[in-house]
């Protein structure tokens, strides 16, 4: 079943407690968190202090998307605030290989992303070194841009990939995914979709996040 992980850079702070409970009773599976540092992405949200909050409100696996320079230096930082997926960039760290194998030694499940305009050839020597992919079908760092199409042949890519050389990872997407874009990038292989102002938006968030699971192919 796919899986549906609402990001919270959508969320509303004041009420982030009570917004939580209502996507767990809409049946979300993850809490995606998109940390900023303003100087990789043009954007600044939050550290593992938030983090940590939301690790005390919810039993969900929080799904940490370092979008930060100097990453490897915050890995242990975000794991024992409760992260469960770290993923960093291709572009972020000059050593990937031997990044991912650190966060998987931390005791988190590592993931690797790239921007839209990178080659997704990049990945292929550390996909065995990763339990999730993360296409963004946006350019990262705000929400509320429109879905990129390319990012369903980087998706299917993925998944070609992965059938050829017997691997398990996730295939994740992230950017512009609401009730008109889920269903195509599921079809092209996606397993997880990070969702935000589609849900966040709405005036109720329990519903929206049953909205979209009904739209998505069983």
């Amino acid at each position: 079943m796919t899986r549906i992980a609402p990001s919270i850079l959508n969320a509303d702070f004041s009420r982030l407690a009570e917004q939580i409970q209502a996507l767990e009773a809409g049946g979300a599976d993850w809490i995606h968190l998109d940390i900023m540092d303003g100087h990789f992405v043009p954007n600044l949200t939050f550290g593992p202090m938030v983090v940590k909050a939301i690790r005390r409100i919810t039993a969900l696996p929080l799904d940490v998307h370092l979008m930060i320079s100097r990453a490897d230096e915050f890995l242990a930082p975000f794991l024992d605030a409760g992260a469960d997926h770290l993923t960093v960039h291709v572009e972020a760290v000059p050593h990937l290989w031997r990044t991912l194998e650190n966060i998987r030694t931390l005791g988190a499940k590592p993931g690797v992303t790239l921007n839209p305009a990178t080659s997704v050839s990049l990945l292929e020597p550390v996909l065995p070194l990763a339990d999730l992919i993360l296409i963004m079908s946006v350019e990262p760092g705000f929400g509320g841009q429109r879905f990129l199409p390319v990012a369903c042949e980087r998706i299917a890519q993925l998944k070609e990939w992965r059938a050829e050389r017997g691997l398990e990872y996730l295939i994740e997407v992230d950017g512009g995914v609401d009730l008109d874009t889920a269903a195509a990038a599921v079809a092209a292989g996606a397993d997880v979709l990070v969702i935000g102002q589609a849900i966040f938006h709405q005036a109720d968030v329990t519903a929206a996040v049953r909205q979209l699971r009904a739209v998505l192919p069983k």
